[in-house]
């Protein structure tokens, strides 16, 4: 029965975690894009832009990182059923892409911080394609605890990866016909 809560908790700190990244992310690309605006309204975008990214970053994505890190390590380490895990494949796939995500996580702080600066060392572009970064982890990640097959999720990355490639190429047709229409 301990389990039951420790598990829950866990995932609900890694949803409100999976949120904060990919909310932050969406707030990179508006504070980006607010760069090339007209004064004040560049001033006034960016100051609240920032605002925003500080809390969120701070009061849900980070709190929300470091709790369902804390109760994973307890269901891995003080549960029987996490120490049967420990010993299966598909877990330790799973403890891979755990560990691309702390990496994307970090980076992610790296440019939280370059724009709190006012450091500008990334495009808008770039930050749309960065988001798909935790999509497909969450992909991965899902098809892994759910079929517990450390080969059967693969189908699931890659048809995540198939989606993120029909995006990007709608972004860029959609790209193309708002330059023209502005030309």
């Amino acid at each position: 029965m301990e389990y039951n809560y420790i598990k829950s908790l866990h995932l609900i700190f890694v949803i409100t975690w999976f949120a904060g990244l990919f909310y932050i992310v969406r707030l990179f690309v508006y504070h980006l894009e607010a760069n090339d605006k007209p004064s004040p309204e560049k001033e006034i975008l960016i100051k609240q832009y920032k605002i925003m990214a500080y809390r969120l970053w701070y009061i849900i994505t980070w709190p929300s990182a470091v709790l369902a890190s804390i109760f994973a390590y307890w269901m891995l380490f003080f549960t029987p059923t996490g120490n049967a895990w420990l010993s299966q494949p598909w877990m330790h796939v799973k403890l891979g892409f755990v560990l691309l995500l702390y990496l994307y996580h970090l980076k992610c702080h790296s440019i939280f911080k370059q724009l709190q600066r006012d450091e500008i060392k990334h495009t808008s572009n770039f930050m749309r394609i960065w988001n798909e970064g935790a999509t497909i982890i969450l992909f991965a990640v899902v098809f892994l605890v759910i079929l517990k097959n450390a080969v059967n999720w693969i189908y699931g990355v890659v048809g995540i990866l198939l989606f993120s490639i029909l995006i990007m190429l709608g972004f860029k047709f959609y790209k193309r016909i708002r330059e023209k229409n502005n030309s």
